[in-house]
């Protein structure tokens, strides 16, 4: 059960965990850890439960959580009821950050390769060796030396960014679906390099492209969230419509959803536009004249009466609000894709309006920042080219499974052969780490101090605060072995090699402290202490700071549209291949159980890889639910999938969900399922240059062999039935 508000507040003066957790001053420090030993001594069972705030790092947009913890176990997380990204909400991903801290897995000390590379043969050495090894490579190498990382900020970020700077390594940034796309979109749209809030709360017509925000879009709980409020807040129903090319979660939800033909989302938003008028201000070139809603019903598949409604209905309504994202950027037409659906708002005039487009303001701490987008995939491309002719000596990759995640085209599983050495922080044995020379791993984020500013914000200054909800678990291994703070790694290896990075303190949790001191000195915001000691503890405690008056001061600009092309594909295969997230996410979370045995909220299939096809299709080619079938792409990559009959899904898709397909990744994730990036060809984005994940055609054919799909205890009826096509009602009580 969720804890609400009231709860979480009564609790102030009804436990001494929520004492620890919510006294805003006067609290020793040393109080706020818990030992936490592998053995656990009798003496110390006392069976009180202790709540600490944290943000949780498995999450896109990081949640506010509270973590309970008894004798020095974490126990059970929950939403914080008073982080302003998720209001006491939590996503699953949360609940099973447990496992992660707990993982039978987990690599428990500094690891230096013995056997060939890729074979897992390794031995321990102590962390005084392995900060040696690194600090001598990276000194010998500093201009052919190569540190990747995933989306980072807040003060890691800036640890990277002293740490790249000073020492003159090279950094790219890598996620699997890139925000790159939507950033520049919004940069160039609204004129402001963050993702704004869509203020869905308070909207009364939504019109959505592509982005599946009540699943796995950009910060799903918060928007389902403020789809609640969307739905029974206020004194009518909103409606959404969503155009997409497959069925989703936000699809299943909408009043109406809409089939649009893959990459021509952006289309149906300019003739849209076209319809709207009063478009001086984006178009004064006059580039809608060529969107005319025939032409555009003709190219997209919806017909020009729905287009012209549509536009009506969004023009009569109080509150109206489009928001574009997910599988419309995934396109060789994806900017333009996306400067048309946002532009919309801009028209409506609801930028900075209730129930519209609120922009968030900068970090109220320089140089803390939200997560930097990740570098387009044609950037990695062209590093994976630099391997290969031996221009990267050392690679160096934090919580960026590359050799997952870079589609097989790109050659980067050959090109890493040729890099003499390679460095992951992984704490868990991932595919880009199952190849690594030397493993340095990283606490669990329950274990670790840090920062963050939300990637997309509420609207007004937040910074969530991150810390230790329990000691170290390996730290009964002493401090030469055992896990250790990326940052503290990185601002050691520094001092090993002679550089300043100019940060105040000699320890992460230094830095973190000066940021907390940063914002005592600003006077306002939702923590007022008479002492810094009494408001760093509060922060702590409060799980973060904000300010609801700190908001986007200067005016937003109107960008001007530009020019949105068909969209070209890679192949001419029989159907479109469209990727999507699962609750694996990108495959990080495929080691974890927890997230495994969690039903897909369509099919309800877990476990597997599994593809969604037309049961009318299915039915054509004698497919039946469980068939292995075969998707082959032109440039010669192939996967193996559990066919999975759909009534929703369209005749010319198939959908296939990301995250299996793992050589390594621990007992619950190597070997299970097939890997659907390895199979995309390298189209990206004509104007970014970003992956276009959606473009890839393929052809299917059945093996012949089957196997039951895991799915929600098989306790659901099929769909058709697999023998006879036809439903058991479920009245009789047969749910074989």
């Amino acid at each position: 059960m969720a804890l609400t508000r009231r709860q979480f507040l009564t609790l102030m003066g009804g436990s001494a965990g929520a004492a620890v957790l919510f006294q805003a001053c006067g609290l020793p420090e040393e109080e706020l850890l818990i030992d936490a030993p592998i053995e656990m001594p009798e003496d110390l069972v006392t069976g009180t439960d202790n709540w600490y705030a944290t943000t949780c790092k498995c999450c896109e947009t990081a949640e506010g959580i509270v973590v309970r913890v008894m004798e020095g176990r974490a126990k059970k997380v929950e939403g914080n009821p008073d982080y302003p990204i998720n209001l006491g909400a939590h996503s699953a991903a949360c609940e099973a950050g447990l496992q992660m801290l707990y993982h039978p897995d987990r690599i428990n000390a500094p690891m230096v390769r013995t056997g060939p590379r890729g074979s897992g043969e390794y031995r321990e050495i102590s962390w005084d060796d392995a900060i040696g090894r690194m600090s001598e490579q990276i000194s010998n190498n500093l201009g052919d030396s190569v540190l990747i990382t995933n989306p980072t900020g807040g003060h890691q970020g800036l640890v990277i960014d002293k740490f790249v700077e000073t020492t003159g390594i090279r950094r790219l940034t890598y996620e699997v679906l890139e925000t790159g796309i939507l950033r520049r979109a919004v940069s160039e749209v609204f004129g402001s390099d963050l993702i704004p809030e869509f203020d869905i709360d308070h909207s009364d017509y939504i019109v959505s492209f592509g982005a599946d925000f009540l699943n796995t879009w950009i910060s799903p709980t918060r928007y389902s969230r403020g789809y609640g409020e969307f739905r029974q807040g206020g004194d009518h129903r909103g409606k959404l419509v969503h155009f997409s090319s497959s069925f989703t979660l936000t699809a299943a939800n909408a009043d109406e959803w809409i089939y649009v033909k893959p990459g021509t989302e952006g289309l149906v938003a300019m003739a849209i536009l076209r319809e709207l008028g009063h478009t001086e201000d984006i178009d004064p070139s006059g580039l809608l004249e060529d969107y005319d809603v025939q032409t555009i019903a003709n190219d997209s598949g919806v017909d020009s009466e729905t287009i012209s409604r549509i536009a009506h209905e969004l023009e009569d309504s109080h509150h109206p609000l489009s928001i574009g994202g997910g599988q419309a950027s995934a396109y060789t037409n994806g900017l333009s894709n996306l400067k048309a659906i946002l532009s919309i708002n801009n028209v409506l005039g609801n930028v900075g309006e209730k129930g519209g487009v609120i922009l968030n303001p900068e970090s109220p701490i320089p140089g803390v920042i939200a997560p930097r987008p990740g570098d387009s995939f044609s950037d990695l491309h062209r590093m994976a080219e630099e391997m290969s002719n031996g221009s990267v000596k050392v690679l160096l990759v934090k919580d960026a499974d590359i050799y997952y995640g870079l589609p097989d085209s790109v050659g980067f599983k050959q090109a890493v052969n040729e890099v003499p050495l390679i460095i992951s922080f992984s704490s868990i044995s991932d595919d880009t780490t199952s190849i690594a020379d030397l493993i340095l791993p990283q606490h669990s984020y329950l274990e670790e101090w840090g920062t963050d500013v939300p990637l997309a914000g509420p609207g007004y200054q937040t910074v969530g605060f991150q810390q230790p909800v329990v000691r170290p678990f390996f730290e009964g291994r002493g401090n030469n072995l055992g896990t250790k703070s990326f940052c503290d790694v990185l601002m050691t290896v520094a001092q090993v090699m002679g550089a300043d990075l100019g940060l105040n303190g000699d320890t992460f949790k230094d830095v973190v402290k000066d940021g907390a001191r940063q914002l005592y000195e600003l006077n306002r915001g939702s923590v007022s202490a008479p002492s810094f000691e009494a408001f760093w503890n509060g922060v702590l405690q409060r799980g973060g700071w904000w300010d609801i008056d700190a908001k986007h001061s200067s005016g937003a600009r109107k960008g001007e549209l530009q020019a949105v092309k068909r969209p070209t594909f890679e192949g001419a295969g029989e159907f479109h291949v469209i990727p999507y997230v699962s609750s694996l996410k990108d495959g990080k979370g495929a080691s974890l159980p927890w997230l495994q045995a969690m039903p897909d909220p369509i099919s309800t299939a877990t476990w597997q890889t599994w593809v969604d096809i037309n049961h009318h299709v299915a039915e054509q080619k004698g497919i039946k639910e469980g068939d292995v079938v075969h998707l082959r792409a032109s440039n010669g990559g192939v996967i193996a999938a559990l066919a999975m009959p759909n009534p929703a899904t369209p005749p010319e898709v198939l959908g296939v969900p990301i995250g299996q397909g793992h050589r390594d990744g621990g007992r619950y994730a190597a070997g299970r399922g097939s890997n659907v990036l390895s199979l995309l060809g390298a189209k990206y984005d004509e104007h970014t240059g970003s992956l276009a994940w959606a473009a890839t055609k393929v052809n299917l054919t059945v093996s012949g062999d089957w196997i039951r799909v895991p799915k929600f205890e098989n306790t659901v009826p099929e769909f058709p039935r697999d023998e006879h096509h036809h439903i058991i009602e479920l009245s009789t009580g047969d749910h074989s």
